[in-house]
């Protein structure tokens, strides 16, 4: 990359470099991005169709992987379609706002620019009004979608079509919608106008004009033949009369639905997307919102409304998951839900949270897709090896569609990975033998699962409290309750002389193994009881256990010979060679204690070693 030339300057092309070296450096740093396009926007004092190939070329390589990092920033789409323009014409800008749209199918801003651009480009009516067509579709029901619907009726009016502004006003009249009163009252003045054909559907049409009919004769009974001569001028009049009633019925029912919105959409400080995170009072006010529109029961206005949300809320997994749910318990939606899963793994949840690509995962076994689905669990540990709860999933996956064996072959081959860490090694180990024992029921072999791997995983809580917790969860009988004391004894007695756990975790593993031998010991448990009791939760001059591992020799008598008190710590072994090569006497209490030690110093050790005497 270093020899590449972006074109420009020389001072322009360095300073593209570095910029360039700062994106790579931190990929998902906004403001390195920014600064990359700005300067690349800048190249030769801006671009046309006669700079620099070299400059052209970087420059849309920029935008490109711009774009690709943060495809929502729908003002970028619009500023590459103006550079596209001046560049290339035309078709290239068409391209570029092609490929925004599909990229933020929902930016009434991006694709009223759209529209527009096509009107400036375009001499084919029919060519224009279907994209605007297709905006219409993708943002007609926004709440703020007035300045796209205006820019259509401003086009429409340009070929004065006057039928087309008024089935246009027809259709946006029904929308709740911030503006909604001036279309409403531009449409109302045109009725006046309209063919009657145009105003009503035929059949509420002609219900109409039967009622009318019906009326008319009941009154005009006497008069038989003033009512022929005329009759349909009357008939016109009072149905024009009920349509405009019917219309304002419309406008009620549109206020009513625009006010309940604006409770929600008043609250929406930040419609648009941006890599910041958003208040909690935000989150809120969408989870309020969606809650509305999914018990209004429509599902083309909570399906729009959970776009709208997720350019907002692009980067919370919580909309995602909520929005392929609600899809999932629509009827014939499987590949919609897909699609949804699918842009929330590949550009929008980051691979460090998980959660969204094994859901995506379980939608794919739901369907029968299972290699897909143990394909996306490879992809998330290509990316986090050793991340516990994707293994749990792929071997849980595993085994139900390939057995028990199929489950332990994937502990397996982790545990023997370099790329696992020793924690997460002890893990997988406590999921192994929980497999062996939930599933295939053999306790002995689970238990050996234990006792085989514990030398390794001295200093992992999560081994040794399932470890604990295995034992004491075994069913047992008055027969076999004598065996099954002293397997848990002897845990118990691993954890607190042999494992490296910090006091206050073997602390609350002895609490359970306490509370056992008040529920379920012998007649001479409160003695073993009360001796541990005095152990772990009296003072540090009585505890025998954490006094001996101290110090090297493992007695705690050679703890008690240095005791003190001084500011409520226990004295610490005193090594006077340690001393001399400057090392700290306490960094062992304070290892024992899972805290960290004070720093090494000579003059500062030397005077806690004197203190100590």
């Amino acid at each position: 990359m270093a020899d590449y030339s972006f074109g420009g300057s020389d001072e322009e092309n360095v300073e593209l470099k570095k910029l360039n070296a700062e994106v790579i450096d931190d990929p998902d740093s906004f403001d390195n991005w920014e600064k990359l396009v700005r300067a690349a926007e800048s190249l030769e004092g801006g671009l046309n169709r006669n700079s620099n190939p070299q400059s052209i070329a970087a420059t849309r390589d920029i935008y490109d992987r711009f774009l690709a990092k943060f495809p929502l920033l729908f003002g970028y789409w619009k500023k590459y379609a103006d550079l596209e323009f001046s560049i290339a014409g035309t078709e290239a800008a068409e391209l570029v706002y092609e490929r925004g749209v599909a990229s933020i199918t929902n930016s009434v801003d991006l694709w009223t620019n759209y529209c527009n651009f096509k009107v400036d480009t375009s001499h084919d009516p029919e060519i224009i009004r279907e994209l605007f067509e297709r905006g219409a579709t993708c943002v007609g029901l926004d709440f703020l979608a007035h300045p796209f619907w205006d820019k259509y009726l401003e086009f429409e009016e340009r070929v004065e079509a006057s039928d087309k502004i008024f089935a246009i006003l027809d259709r946006v009249v029904h929308i709740p919608m911030h503006q909604y009163a001036r279309y409403f009252e531009r449409y109302r003045q045109l009725a006046q106008s309209r063919p009657l054909h145009e105003l009503l559907p035929a059949d509420t049409l002609a219900q109409f004009r039967s009622e009318v009919e019906v009326e008319g004769l009941a009154v005009q009974a006497g008069s038989q033949q003033i009512n022929i001569e005329r009759g349909e001028l009357e008939i016109e009049r009072e149905m024009r009369t009920r349509i405009d009633n019917f219309h304002l019925e419309i406008f009620a029912r549109t206020q009513t639905e625009t006010t309940k919105r604006w409770t929600y959409e008043s609250e929406v400080k930040r419609p648009y997307f941006h890599v910041t995170e958003l208040d909690e009072g935000q989150l809120v006010n969408w989870r309020k919102y969606l809650d509305f529109e999914e018990v209004e029961g429509d599902y083309m206005r909570t399906a729009f409304l959970y776009e709208r949300c997720l350019v907002t809320c692009a980067y919370y997994d919580e909309f995602w998951l909520r929005y392929a749910r609600w899809m999932l318990a629509q009827p014939g939606k499987e590949e919609e839900v897909r699609n949804i899963y699918q842009r929330a793994s590949m550009i929008y949840t980051p691979i460090s949270r998980p959660a969204v690509r094994l859901h995506y995962a379980y939608f794919e076994e739901m369907c029968n897709r299972v290699e897909l689905a143990k394909d996306i669990h490879q992809a998330i540990l290509l990316n986090l090896p050793g991340h516990i709860e994707t293994i749990v999933s792929l071997a849980n996956l595993s085994r139900r569609h390939g057995g028990l064996e199929a489950a332990i072959a994937v502990y397996k081959a982790q545990i023997d990975s370099t790329e696992c860490d020793i924690y997460a090694k002890a893990a997988l180990v406590t999921e192994w033998a929980r497999l062996l024992w939930k599933i295939k029921g053999s306790v002995d072999e689970a238990r050996q699962v234990f006792q085989k791997n514990q030398h390794w995983y001295l200093d992992s809580r999560p081994f040794w409290i399932n470890y604990l917790m295995f034992e004491l969860e075994q069913p047992t009988s008055a027969d076999s309750e004598a065996v099954q004391y002293q397997r848990i004894k002897q845990v118990h007695d691993d954890i607190r002389r042999k494992s490296h756990l910090p006091p206050l975790t073997m602390k609350d593993l002895s609490h359970y193994y306490m509370v056992y031998l008040l529920e379920r010991g012998t007649k001479d448990s409160a003695k073993e009881y009360m001796m541990l009791d005095r152990e772990v939760n009296g003072p540090f001059s009585i505890q025998q256990t954490m006094k001996a591992k101290l110090v090297d020799d493992g007695k705690p008598s050679s703890t008690d010979r240095r005791l003190l008190m001084e500011n409520g710590h226990p004295g610490v072994e005193i090594d006077e060679a340690a001393i001399r090569r400057g090392e700290n006497p306490y960094t062992k209490y304070y290892q024992q204690q899972g805290e960290h030690p004070l720093p090494s110093g000579g003059a500062q050790v030397g005077a806690v070693a004197h203190g100590s005497r």
